[in-house]
C-alpha cells in the first residue's frame, strides 16, 4: 500500500503533466508494486486537487468496458474515473489541441439519470428505472504518459486519461430504444475510420452504468441523481490532429461533429 505522502506525490505529478501539457513515464515505473486501491487513491486526491482550484465535476466516466478489450488486458471489470465541467464542449464547439499532448476521441453513449443508483446489487433493470434519458457524446482522451503507454493502475491514477468531453443536445428515452444495435460510425476528414454498436460497450451500454455503481459501492459511494454517465467508447479511439474535422454518425440519433482547430 502506498503511504499517504506518496499518494500526494503521484497525484501531484499526474496533475502537474496535465496542467502543463507534459507527458511523463508512467507512475508504476517508479511504483510497480501499486494496487487498484492505490490507484484510485491517487485519483480521489487528485479530485480533490481540482476540487480546490474551484473545478466542478461534470460527470462520472467508464473506461475500458469493451468486452474484448477486457479479455486482452486480463480484466474482468472495467475502470472508473471522471469529468469535470471545465473539459465539457458543447455541440458544435471547436476542439482546441492547446494544452493537449495526444489527444484521441471515442464515440460515446452517454446516461443522464433521475434517480440515485446504489450498488452493490444494481441491474440493467435498476439502470433503465434510474435514467432520465440518453444522449449521443464524445470523449476526447489524453493519457499524460509518453506514447500512451501505460498499464492499468497507471492509467486508473491518471484519471482514465479523462481530458475533454462533448455532450449531445439530443435526448432519447430509454423506452423502446435499441442501444445494443444502435451502429454508430466516426469519419475522420471525409473517410470512414471506425464502426461499431452498443453492444461493444459491455453487451449493453446500461450494464456499464450498472457495474459503475456497483464499483462504486466498495467504498461506500453511490451515482446521485442527475449524474451525467460517460459509458465508454463504442469504438476504437481515434487521433486527432490540428486541422482534422470528425463526424460521429448514430443511426437514427443524428451526427455530431467536431472539429479540430489548426
Amino acid at each position: 500500500m502506498l503511504t499517504v505522502a506518496e499518494i500526494e506525490t503521484l497525484a501531484e505529478r499526474v496533475d502537474d503533466a496535465e496542467r502543463k501539457a507534459r507527458a511523463i513515464t508512467k507512475i508504476t515505473d517508479d511504483f510497480p508494486t501499486m494496487t487498484w486501491e492505490d490507484a484510485y487513491a491517487v485519483q480521489d486526491r487528485l479530485r480533490q486537487r481540482k476540487l480546490g482550484r474551484g473545478e466542478q465535476v461534470g460527470g462520472l466516466k467508464m473506461g475500458f468496458t469493451s468486452l474484448a478489450k477486457m479479455e486482452q488486458m486480463g480484466v474482468h471489470e472495467p475502470i472508473h474515473g471522471f469529468v469535470t465541467a471545465h473539459g465539457r464542449l458543447n455541440e458544435g464547439d471547436t476542439l482546441s489541441c492547446a494544452g493537449l499532448i495526444h489527444p484521441r476521441v471515442e464515440a460515446e453513449i452517454a446516461f443522464v439519470l433521475k434517480s440515485e443508483l446504489v450498488g452493490p446489487d444494481c441491474d440493467i433493470a435498476a439502470v433503465i428505472a434510474a435514467t432520465d434519458y440518453v444522449t449521443p457524446a464524445l470523449e476526447v482522451i489524453d493519457s499524460r504518459y509518453e506514447n500512451f503507454r501505460f498499464d492499468l493502475t497507471s492509467v486508473i491514477a491518471d484519471n482514465t486519461s479523462a481530458a475533454r468531453y462533448v455532450v449531445g443536445k439530443a435526448r432519447h428515452s430509454l423506452a423502446g430504444l435499441d442501444r445494443v444495435n444502435l451502429e454508430v460510425v466516426v469519419e475522420k476528414n471525409g473517410a470512414v475510420v471506425a464502426r461499431d454498436t452498443g453492444a461493444a460497450v459491455m453487451g449493453d451500454p446500461a450494464q456499464a452504468v450498472a457495474a459503475l455503481a456497483n464499483m462504486l459501492a466498495r467504498t461506500g459511494k453511490t451515482i446521485p441523481a442527475g449524474t451525467l454517465v460517460m459509458t465508454g467508447g463504442v469504438t476504437e479511439a481515434v487521433g486527432v490532429a490540428p486541422g482534422d474535422r470528425l463526424v460521429v454518425r448514430y443511426a437514427g440519433w443524428g451526427d455530431l461533429v467536431l472539429n479540430i482547430a489548426a
